[in-house]
């Protein structure tokens, strides 16, 4: 079977560059498997575990949202962050969600005046479940 290379990349780093067999993304409207051979794509991530099948096994990577693109047989994720998960700080992720959490009380007054602040805490709420969850999957 031909392979697909996958490459993830944040401003920071190029996380994954290999070729794998298959790849499962968290496209912003549901899981959307890749397999050798796939049409041209582009879609938009929500965060959560990217996974992907390579040497007979299935491995994971924490994307923040981002992009994806489907090109020949070449996957390219633009993310702002991509983590595998023993680099997942499960202390500071469970700090996020509380401040996100505390954000997301605020009185409906609060929130008419700040809605770009709730929108942000529900993204920062959301990167943050989806980290503890991973790292929870993970780390067994």
């Amino acid at each position: 079977m031909a392979g697909l290379t996958l490459r993830i990349i944040t401003p920071d780093r190029v996380v994954l560059d290999e070729v794998v067999d298959s790849v499962r993304v968290p496209a912003s409207d549901g899981s959307m498997g890749i397999f050798p051979k796939h049409a041209g794509a582009v879609t938009t991530l929500d965060a959560g575990e990217l996974r992907y099948a390579a040497a007979g096994g299935e491995l994971s990577i924490f994307v923040s949202g981002g992009f994806a693109e489907v090109r020949g047989d070449t996957v390219r994720v633009l993310t702002s962050a991509g983590e595998a998960p023993t680099e997942i700080d499960e202390e500071r992720a469970k700090a996020a969600e509380k401040r996100a959490r505390e954000r997301l009380a605020m009185t409906r007054e609060d929130v008419k005046r700040d809605a770009v602040d709730t929108a942000r805490a529900r993204a920062s709420l959301q990167r943050a479940m989806a980290r503890i969850q991973m790292h929870s999957r993970h780390s067994s």
